[in-house]
């Protein structure tokens, strides 16, 4: 049986990292995941699942989030479940991204659902150690996720 306020300090965790996001900052962002981190975004680019430094995963999404205008993350109905000091969180998601363009309308919305196992540390509390995003809808210009992706790759 999990306390409330183990509850509580997941949520704010997973809650934590699209606040992180939407505001850029991106050094705490960090914080919120584990040395390692599985990452699952298949539903969305296919390929595998890959393992991540979180440090790596902060610059990967700083580099490509960061390009767009704006982003905002909305996360609801989260369900968690506490084993010992491991827990998977649950959580519907909405995220809009806007980037303004010549070629299209500047936004484009992704819903679905995600999957967070957590981990507790000693120093850091509750860290992110997998993410699985599961698509089921989108809404609007899709092609805004690969201009992102090219003006990443062109600075990189």
């Amino acid at each position: 049986m999990s306390s409330v306020a183990d509850r509580l300090d997941i949520i704010d965790t997973c809650t934590r990292m699209a606040w992180f996001i939407d505001t850029r900052e991106w050094d705490s962002l960090e914080s919120v995941f584990a040395d390692e981190v599985t990452l699952d975004y298949t539903s969305l680019n296919g390929g595998e699942p890959a393992v991540v430094t979180g440090k790596g995963l902060v610059g990967a999404w700083s580099g490509l989030l960061g390009k767009f205008d704006t982003t905002q993350h909305l996360l609801t109905n989260y369900l968690v479940d506490v084993d010992g000091d491991t827990a998977v969180a649950t959580a519907m998601f909405q995220a809009t991204h806007r980037m303004p363009n010549d070629h299209g309308g500047p936004l484009w919305t992704l819903g679905g659902k995600y999957r967070f196992d957590l981990v507790r540390t000693a120093a850091e509390g509750w860290q992110i150690s997998a993410i699985v995003m599961t698509a089921t809808w989108a809404d609007g210009n899709q092609q805004l996720l690969t201009r992102a992706a090219q003006a990443q790759s062109a600075e990189g």
